[in-house]
Formats: structure tokens, sequence, C-alpha cells
């Protein structure tokens, strides 16, 4: 099982994801937030392959979900759901990502 919680920013709806990979190789996908839109994903991505992380953008059902149910198209959370998943199924190794906004 693997966890992380991406914070979004300014929305202030932080979101923690949960990814546990079952018998079939097919990775679950849990989801606790207050972002009524990202709870919605759920419904296209609560279940999915392993390799769905590797599928362009135009074809990922992650990012064809995020279409359907987010407004925002800067939400990083899509990108936070595809990590878990790389991470679950063991093609990638966890490791933080972050964005900062440099002020001159």
């Amino acid at each position: 099982m693997t966890k992380i919680v991406v914070d979004p920013g300014i929305c202030g709806f932080p979101v923690a994801i949960t990814a546990e990979i079952g018998k079939e190789k097919k990775i679950h996908i849990f989801i606790d937030t207050e972002c009524e839109m990202v709870k919605k994903m759920l419904e296209d991505i609560s279940t999915l392959n392993r390799m769905d992380a590797f599928t362009g953008y135009l074809n990922n059902l992650v990012y064809r979900s995020a279409a359907k149910h987010l407004k925002h198209v800067a939400c990083p959370v899509p990108s936070g759901i595809l990590k878990i998943i790389e991470v679950e199924a063991g093609l990638c190794l966890p490791k933080d990502v972050s964005m900062k906004f440099l002020r001159e």
C-alpha cells in the first residue's frame, strides 16, 4: 500500500491518496478529500491497470477523468494519482515532488 498527500495550493483542499495493488495486478485507488470534483473522479478511476500510468495524455484514463470532472486544469492531483500508481506497481521509486514560486 502506498499513500501520498497532494496539497494543490490556493483551493485549500488537500487530497490524501492511497493505492493498493490487488491479486490481478490491478491498482485500487482510494481518495480522501473535501473536493467534490476530485471525489467524482473515483467513479472512473477506482481500479486501474498498472500500466495506465504510462498511457499518453490524450488516452490516459486519469487525465480523461480529470478533464470530465475538474474545473481547474492546473490541478496537480491527477499527476499525483499517476505517480502513486507507478510506485505501488513497483515501476518507480517514491520521491517527493514540489513546485515553488520564486518572487523577485
